[in-house]
This record gives C-alpha cells, structure tokens and sequence, in this order.
C-alpha cells in the first residue's frame, strides 16, 4: 500500500509540473543494460516467496500443505472447524491424517496462486513404461498411443501391446488432431470412467493443402511438410467420431457426418467436447460448424452408435463456450454456456427434449469457469469477471447459485483483487487466492458463505523490493469511441524523474482470443516491460475493444473488421488519454512492439497511423491471415468469399497492402521455421516494403521456431537496441549479451 501511495504522489507531482524536458541520454551504457536485466524475471522471481497453497483436503475437510519459506520448506495442517494452522513436525505426529510422505507429496510449494487446475480434458498422462506418450485409463491399468496412423493400448504392468485399429493410413489416421500449428504424437482421445471404451476421431486430411519449410544447415536444407489448411481452402481437416470397446477391439462408428477440425473451446479439437455417462453407456458430444457461428449438442449410443441432437445455438458471429459446458447424467440435464444476452451465462437444459429449463446465472459480467455443480444439492459454484463494483472488470470472483438460478448469487471472494479457489469436498470451505498486478497474492480460508475463517499465506515480497522492484501500475484509459473504459498496465523508469518527458512504447496484442495485459494476476516481471522502461520510457499494455473478458458485444467490436477496426484505434485513443493523465508520457515519441498478434498489429500500426507511431517491432507477426491456418481466420474474420473483380474480404487485414505507407522505423522479426505463423507472412510485407522503395529492416532467425528459443535474448537485446536508437535517440552499447553480467 505505500508503494502504490508514493506512486500515485509522485505521479500527480508529474501532472502539476511547471516545465517538463524530453529524457534523452547521449549514450546507453552496458551498465544500463545490466541494470534494466535486474528487472526481467530471472532475477526477480526467486526474490519472492510463498503465498501460494495446493489444498490437499482430508475427508473431514481438513486440508494440508506444503508453504515455502526463506529457510526451505514447511508441511502445514489446518482445521477450520478448530480454525487451527499447525506446522507439522518432521515424522508428522502432531498432524493426525497427513499422509507419511506428505514432506515429498506435497510438491515444491512455487507452483500456481492457489487455484485448481485446469481440466485435462479426458487425455491422461504418459506412462511410466519408456515408448510413445501414453494417454493412460483412469484406473491407470492401460495406455493408449499411436503407431502407423492406427490406435494401440499397453497394458502397463506388463508392457504387452495390443492393436486396437487396422484400416488407419497416412493422412487418415486415428487418435490425432494435427493440423494447422497443432502438431503432437500423443493419442487425442477420451476413455469411459470404466476404463473399457474410448472415444476419439478418425482425421481425414488427405486432399488437405500442405505447408514447407526448410532447415539452414551445411549441405542440403532439410524439408519440413505438413497439412495446413488455409482460409478459403475447398478441404480442410475432416474428423470421423468414433468409439472402441477396448477390451474386443471393436470400433462403433457414430453414425452422423464428418465434423470439421474446430471446437467449441476454441482452435483445435478438444476432449472437452466429449462428455461421457458414468456407466460409459452413452456420450455426449458438442459439433462446431467451419464458421464458429454455432454449436450443436448430441448424445451417442455407444453400443449403437446412433446420434440424437439435443439443442443446436447459433451466432451472429462466432460462437464459443469459454467455461466448456457439462452434462448432469443423474438428472438428465445439460448445464450449457452461452452469450446469448451480452454476456456469458450459464443455462439449464432438459437433455432428453433440448428444451430450456431456467437461466441459471445472470448479472453483468461473464461467468468464466464452472467450480463444480452438485447435482443433488442443485448447488452451482462458479467464477466471474466483473460483478464486484468499483473493481477491475477483469478480477475474477468465485459466486454460489442454486440450479434453479432463482435464489441469491452468493459472493465468495469479496475481497478487491482477481480470485482462484479450491473448494473442500463437502463445499463448506474453500481456499481463496487473491491478487492484483501491482499487489502480491495473499491466500485465505473461508466457509461456504464466504466469510473469512482464518488467513493462511501472503506472499513475502522484501526481498525484492529491497532490491529496488517497482510495481506495475494499474491504467483506466477511454477508447476511440470516447465513452468505454478500457483497462492496462504501465511501467516507468527505476529513475522515475516526473519533470522529464518519457518516450512511449506500447505492448499490444489485438485478440481476439486473448489480450495485450495478459493475467491480472501478480508477478513480480511481465516480460521485459519493466526492464525496457529502465532504459527510459514509459511502457504500457491496454485491453482494448476486440479483447476477451468481458461483454460479447466488447469482444465483437471488430469481428469480421480485422483489419482498420483491429484495436489500434483503441490503443491510439488510450495513450493519448494517459498522456492527459501524466504529462511525462511524451506522445511524439511513439513505439509499438509485438509477437505474433502483436506482430501483426505493430505492422498495421506503422502503416495505418504512420504520423502517431515512430518505431515499430514486428515479431512473428500473422500479417495476413490468408497465409495463417484456416481456423483462425475463419473464427474471427469470417468465411473468405471472392468478389468478382479478384478482391476478398481479407484484403482489408492484409499488411503488405498498406506497406507504402510506412515513414517511421520498422524491424520485422521472423523464425525461419515457424510452423505456428509461416515466415512467409512477414517476407510478404518486406516484399512489398521492397517495392515501395521503402527502408526497414528484416531480421530472420534461422532455425527459429515461433517463440525464438535459444534465440530469445538475443531478440530481446535487438528490440532494447532498436528502441534505445530510434525513439531514445541515444546509442546503445555494441552487441551487449543478455545473462552475461549483472550490476549493482
């Protein structure tokens, strides 16, 4: 808390400031660089220790864990009927019930901020026996794998195989879901809770385009080709449900057309979209369309292998279920996520008839996750954004429902801050984690009404900020429309001097599937944002319209538009109202930066507002989603449809197009074996760049995949060089590498 008050004095020291002069140094030094490594998270996170908690729950809703301390490690026992924290001594005798290697079981104590863990979504783990990644049965007895495009299972005690498939062949082969920028040997399937079927997809991608790289090595380039179907190909990747009776090897063919490669979740298929009874005698199974516009649910026989739609939703643009959806076997009922009223709800559905029963949640904000429901306790527990008022929209809240959705949301987690929770066995306790950017993560014991029962951890942060860590500071900014509140981070310098005027540089990713902030969760590092700030600039990330999280409609705001519309409006109008806010933020120097999406973008942004934006590094940027895998394109922009003169409706989105524009500095950044966004998508706009007579550079890592690997550093000193040169105007030091030395 003084932390963030002496940020807020200081800052409104900035805004009264009589004169303010532009912060130039003549020259970067080594110890510059040096000092700003110091910010990056390999020197900071060590320096933080504890507040996170892995409930491990007794069945008397006990619960044990491992807590990390500067001297090591400590087991911890709690009884919140007794509201007693007990550390448990070496043999565990004043701990009645933790398990006897509990010290080993518990794990390293640094791992998540308390909250569970993601569904699996039915794959499993690898088994022990050596060979190819088995996707292992819930009893643990067998692992399934593939070999020559056919499905087999291992009996792991033994080691014996069995093949379960004869009929797969190249490009048509079982248990895969490669395609696009998914590539894995692992068996994508899901078995029955029984152990004794399982269900997966046959995948036909044998007309199916391909894409090629080549490997930089002495002697002849190694070919690398893969199917990678693109928007507006005539075939894509088709999958085939069906279902194998293990034990007999025989396969039920579900008797229903090919389903596209999508999924209700999002890009690539996924086994949450199959959805088993407990007896394993039927399956459930959600189909999306090539467009994402719909959904359709479906119960199978597994025996039969007859299929019974249930309900079907459509949208008006994409549809997409972020909290996955569940089926209630016991009632009968289907518990279904949809935006259908702006904002993500869950509802309640009859799953013999398809009908409607009740809108069970509602209220502003989006539902996120589903906890957990007790169908015989018609109890929902959920997570949310936005519902808390005068929050952050993005926090995450944990709430209680009836089913029926007629009694009250009951507030979990009302403390301000983003949530994630482990609730006992019994719901009637639950650990609560809660955070923010700028504040550590402190970890809490409550009962089912949410009432605080007894604190548990807090993180301990003195280390780091005794060694001069700044926090984030949290940004509320209005969009281009003047009217809508969008929310970020900024980073200024170690040498904060509120009379001088920074250049700024923002961090930006366009959505829609994600955005620029990322988690609203604490860490002691972003990137190297506060590292590229130390050199002296102000350095932000917004969420701007585009971005998930919030209403459908903000998240639609440029579906189908991804080319003018695609948030920068929003990131211009943003920085020019921070710059309203604090007049250190010098907008005439002005730099964007980006991976990917924010590759994309930072290119779009220097062709579009080349007068606004002077330097701009495009990283891997998808510059023309004609040459990314069709899934994403098709999701976001829409079907490609060709119009008579030879134009689509992709040409708006298509950087190269806009490329003469260019007047500032641009590095285009690319790996030369990126099978997420091909290289080709960054030579076309150098090519068009090329053409223009315009200047720029181009820097191609041979080898590189889409994240740079082992050339990470090296790319991260080039972008500190590029913007140290060109918006600082200052001269950085020669070929300085990263993780070789640090400074006092």
């Amino acid at each position: 808390m003084r932390i963030r008050l002496a940020l807020f004095l200081t800052f409104a020291a900035a805004a009264t400031a009589a004169a303010q002069q532009p912060y130039t140094p003549k020259v970067v030094t080594a110890d510059d660089y040096a000092r700003a490594e110091k910010s990056l998270a390999t020197a900071l996170t060590p320096l933080a220790t504890g507040g996170s908690v892995s409930a491990n729950w007794l069945p008397d809703d006990r619960l044990w864990y491992r807590n990390t301390t500067l001297s090591g490690s400590e087991v911890i026992l709690v009884d919140p009927a007794k509201k007693t924290r007990v550390i448990c001594d070496a043999t565990l005798s004043n701990c009645p019930g933790v398990p006897a290697d509990a010290h080993a079981a518990a794990g390293g104590g640094r791992g998540g901020r308390g909250a569970p863990p993601a569904a699996g979504g039915g794959r499993g783990g690898r088994g022990a026996v050596a060979g190819p990644p088995l996707t292992t049965s819930p009893d643990g007895k067998l692992g399934a794998f593939i070999k020559d495009y056919n499905l087999w299972v291992r009996d792991v005690a033994t080691g014996r195989d069995r093949q379960l498939t004869t009929d797969g062949i190249k490009d048509f082969g079982y248990a895969t879901d490669n395609a696009g920028w998914a590539t894995s040997d692992r068996a994508i399937l899901l078995w029955s809770p029984d152990s004794k079927k399982l269900a997966t997809q046959q995948q036909d991608e044998r007309k199916v385009g391909e894409w090629h790289l080549t490997s930089t090595r002495t002697g002849r380039p190694e070919l690398r080709s893969w199917k990678y179907p693109l928007p507006g190909d005539s075939v894509v990747q088709m999958v085939h449900r069906v279902i194998i009776e293990v034990e007999s090897a025989k396969m039920v063919r579900l008797k229903m057309n090919p389903d596209f490669h999508r999924a209700t979740l999002g890009d690539n298929i996924s086994m949450s979209d199959y959805k088993w009874s407990p007896d394993g005698s039927k399956l459930a199974l959600a189909s999306t369309p090539r467009d994402h516009k719909a959904a359709v649910l479906r119960v199978a026989d597994a025996i039969t292998g007859d299929v019974r739609d249930v309900m079907e939703e459509t949208s008006t643009t994409h549809f997409e279920s972020v909290t996955g959806w569940q089926v209630l076997w016991a009632t009968n009922e289907l518990l279904w996520y949809s935006q259908r009223d702006d904002w993500g709800q869950l509802y309640l559905y009859d799953l013999t008839t398809g009908k409607l029963k009740n809108k069970v949640t509602s209220g502003e904000g989006p539902v996120t996750q589903i906890v957990r429901v007790d169908d015989k306790a018609r109890t929902l527990w959920y997570m949310a954004n936005g519902r808390e008022a005068g929050q952050d929209p993005y926090f995450a809240h944990a709430y209680r429902i009836g089913l029926d959705g007629k009694g009250p949301q009951v507030s979990l987690t009302p403390d301000d801050g983003t949530h994630g929770i482990q609730l006992s066995p019994s719901g009637k306790y639950l650990v609560d984690t809660y955070s923010k950017p700028d504040v550590p993560p402190v970890v809490s014991l409550r009962d089912a009404a949410g009432k605080l029962v007894m604190p548990l951890e807090a993180m301990d942060i003195a280390r780091l900020v005794a060694s001069g860590w700044k926090p984030t500071v949290p940004i509320k900014v209005k969009a281009d429309d003047g009217k809508t509140d969008i929310y970020g981070v900024m980073f200024t310098p170690a040498n904060f001097d509120p009379s001088k005027k920074y250049p700024i540089i923002n961090n930006a990713y366009p959505g829609p599937q994600s955005g620029s902030v990322g988690s609203r969760t604490f860490s002691a590092a972003r990137g190297d944002k506060q590292a590229l700030a130390d050199l002296g600039f102000i350095v932000v990330s917004i969420d701007g319209r585009g971005t998930p999280g919030r209403s459908k409609s903000f998240h639609d705001s440029y579906y189908g538009r991804m080319g003018r519309d695609n948030t920068i409006p929003d990131q211009v109008a943003g920085m020019k109202d921070l710059a309203r806010q604090y007049p250190f933020v010098d907008l005439d120097r002005a730099g964007m930066w980006g991976h990917s999406g924010g590759g994309f973008i930072t290119a779009d942004a220097m062709f579009r507002y080349p007068d606004f934006f002077k330097v701009g590094i495009a990283e891997s940027g998808n510059h023309d989603q004609r040459l990314y895998e069709d899934d994403w394109g098709e999701r976001y922009q829409g079907l490609l449809t060709r119009n008579p003169d030879g134009t689509d409706n992709y040409d708006i989105e298509a950087n190269q197009t806009f490329a003469k524009n260019l007047k500032g500095k641009l590095l285009l950044a690319h790996g030369t074996m990126d099978n997420n966004v091909p290289p080709d998508n960054t030579l076309l706009v150098a090519d068009a760049l090329i053409k223009a007579n315009k200047s720029f550079d181009l820097l191609m890592i041979p080898n590189a995949g889409h994240g740079y690997g082992t050339a990470s550093n090296y790319m991260m000193r080039r972008r500190w060089d590029y913007f140290v040169q060109y918006l600082l105007g200052a001269e950085p030091p020669k070929d300085y590498e990263i993780g070789k030395r640090l400074v006092p």
